[in-house]
């Protein structure tokens, strides 16, 4: 074998090892959700009466393999010595449980529809009728089992509990054995006609969720769902986010036919809690209809492919959607409407300009100005003045990069919590400097809503800038900018160390000693709420917690906390859009910190404590209740006024 063989041989094998390790994942995947179906625990009900029938099916289905290949048909080519003995009879036995469970978790699943009637489970008819056909193949099956019993008088009847008690029952009723052996064979007939039949119904019933989310879940995309997709070479890509159903992406399309309407996913949005006419199921649904009478009905002569905004669904549904995650944390099948939000944002935006105004004068701000709220770029260090803040100037080296972010450097609330953040960081005795007037901002809100193209010119500004200075991390206290810098720059071959402040600090503690147990004025009860995008996104719970109970805080829980807290209303693009008074999400995150009996709110971003304080002044409660920034709260446990 030559020199070249081998290394053509050596290559094919690194390529396959490559492939495998990249197939692991997705298999592993498979195997936790749709086995073990981990997602449909969060439900004990639910989870329970799905494994029943899931598993019942699962176990008939091998058991009737199994049970094939006895028969003649495969006899010599394959025979199976398995089941014999002692194991045919703990095979009928298996079964047995194996088809009762069904029939338990059926009666589970329409006591559920017809009698608890949760308020987002909807029915339709392929509901039934899948749990019809559920029903039917066992119930036959066992009054087969039971006619065998009957006609044939085994010795192990006993080993088939089920099948037995339907003998015996059928035997009370004046079964011979005789009528049992004639009405056997036309009962294996109706048997096989019902598994065939709904087999056959399955592309087109509820019944195929049971292909098409498993293949969702193993084809979703790698990145994680707190990263939107990249457009490539967007200066020269043809299509601008999508306007039609066929521009959807295969995986897309997949993912609508993996819905199964369970309404998880409604019952976390705060969108559609709090009144909005938002529902990601409906949209999911809505997206599915449009694919089903484009692209399939009939036979892919469908309706033309037309504009989807304005004619399928209305033109402000994309602008509704937070982009909080709760959806994405909950489905079951992993069906992600935030990528088809924003692909239909991107494409009111980039091509037919067709957007709310608000929308329209946020991203004019960002373009003009370099920041949402069009505040003028030389005011974006007038937060510091006083402190003796360290700016950076190209070649410079320091420890952290401070990276506040827009709403830090120019919103008036927020800009006492960016002086409590250098409080903390000089008390920590940490060595960090800010960019000063040469920051910029992130682009996160422009890529939530939709420009693309703006927020990949940011991020190539922001690069260069980071480029300029030397540092060992960046910190940000804005769980937008942290998600961002962290989770999506990467795209663009950013390979930078990024923490949120409380992550860092929680790090780089500031000794116990400086804290007082009585405060500096913070008195009374308090409760954190968690961000969606520092929480659900990034599974950052534990070191805000952390940090309050090293300043002397035990703050008391709402009962929407950690990866099931309730979202604040201002992500996606939200903070800066116009909404109804009658539907404000923030408001019902403040009843929720209300119910607590708190006297303070804390949070951990800037967008939080904006909604929060909106909602407290035009509540007419800020007699009750305030919020302040988790390093506001440090800063008032230090001992004294030192600044």
């Amino acid at each position: 074998m030559t020199t070249n063989s081998l290394s053509g041989s050596s290559n094919r094998l690194s390529q396959l090892s490559t492939s495998l390790k990249a197939l692991y994942p997705r298999l592993w995947d498979l195997f936790v959700n749709t086995v073990l179906q981990v997602r449909i625990w969060d439900k004990p009900y639910p989870g329970l009466m799905h494994v029943l029938i899931f598993g019942g099916v699962t176990i008939q289905v091998l058991g009737t393999i199994v049970n094939l290949t006895q028969m003649q048909l495969f006899i010599p080519l394959l025979e199976l010595s398995f089941p014999r003995g002692i194991g045919y009879l703990l095979f009928e036995l298996v079964m047995d449980f194996a088809g009762l469970a069904i029939l338990i978790g059926v009666g589970m699943a329409l006591f559920r529809r017809l009698v608890l009637r949760p308020k987002t489970l909807e029915s339709s008819w392929d509901d039934y009728y899948a749990l019809t056909m559920l029903a039917l193949i066992p119930l036959i099956g066992f009054t087969v089992e039971g006619t065998r019993i009957i006609s044939t008088s085994p010795s192990w009847a006993a080993w088939s509990p089920v099948g037995n008690l339907v003998a015996n029952l059928m035997r009370a009723a004046g079964m011979t054995p005789d009528s049992a052996a004639s009405l056997h064979r036309y009962l294996v007939s109706t048997h096989v006609l019902l598994g065939l039949a709904t087999v056959a119904s399955i592309p087109f019933t509820k019944l195929r969720h049971l292909i098409y989310t498993p293949l969702n879940i193993f084809f979703k995309p790698g990145r994680d769902s707190n990263t939107l997709e990249k457009i490539d070479h967007i200066e020269e890509a043809e299509i601008l986010g999508v306007g039609k159903i066929s521009e959807f992406t295969p995986n897309q399309l997949l993912s609508f036919d993996a819905c199964v309407r369970c309404g998880r996913c409604e019952e976390v949005c705060p969108v559609a809690f709090s009144g909005i006419p938002y529902s990601p199921r409906a949209f999911i649904q809505s997206m599915r209809q449009a694919m089903l009478t484009t692209l399939v009905n009939p036979n892919g002569k469908g309706q033309q492919d037309e504009e989807m905004l304005g004619s399928l669904i209305p033109e402000e549904t994309p602008w509704y959607c937070t982009t909080c995650g709760a959806c994405l944390d909950r489905c079951p099948a992993f069906v992600n409407p935030i990528d088809e939000i924003v692909d239909l944002r991107r494409y009111q935006v980039l091509t037919t300009g067709k957007m709310p105004k608000s929308v329209g004068d946020v991203l004019r701000n960002m373009e003009r100005q370099g920041n949402p709220l069009g505040m003028p770029p030389e005011e974006r260090i007038s937060w510091a003045e006083g402190l003796e803040v360290r700016q950076l100037m190209p070649g410079d080296e320091t420890d952290v990069l401070l990276f506040l972010g827009c709403a830090y450097a120019y919103d008036e609330r927020n800009k006492k919590v960016a002086r409590a953040i250098v409080r903390l960081l000089k008390e920590a005795q940490v060595e960090f400097g800010v960019l000063g007037l040469d920051e910029r901002c992130c682009g996160e809100t422009s890529r939530r809503l939709g420009h693309e193209y703006l927020f990949q010119m940011m991020v190539e500004q922001n690069l260069e800038l980071f480029a300029s200075v030397k540092f060992n991390r960046i910190v940000t206290a804005c769980p937008h900018c942290f998600n961002t810098l962290k989770n999506e720059y990467p795209q663009f071959e950013s390979h930078y160390k990024v923490q949120h402040l409380t992550e860092f600090l929680a790090g780089n503690p500031i000794q116990n000693s400086a804290f007082s147990p009585n405060g500096n004025d913070l008195n009374g009860r308090l409760t954190f709420h968690d961000s969606c995008y520092l929480g659900r996104y990034n599974q950052v719970y534990k070191e805000p917690r952390q940090l309050l109970n090293n300043a002397k805080v035990e703050p008391v829980e709402m009962s929407k906390k950690g990866e099931n807290s309730f979202c604040c209303g201002g992500g996606g693009g939200q903070m800066w859009m116009e909404t109804d008074s009658n539907t404000r999400i923030n408001h019902r995150r403040l009843n929720d910190a209300i119910e607590t009996g708190a006297d303070v709110v804390a949070t951990a971003c800037p967008y939080c404590l904006s909604m929060f304080d909106d909602a407290i002044r035009s509540k007419g409660l800020g007699d009750q209740i305030q919020v302040m920034d988790i390093a506001e709260v440090m800063v008032k446990q230090l001992g004294g006024d030192r600044e």
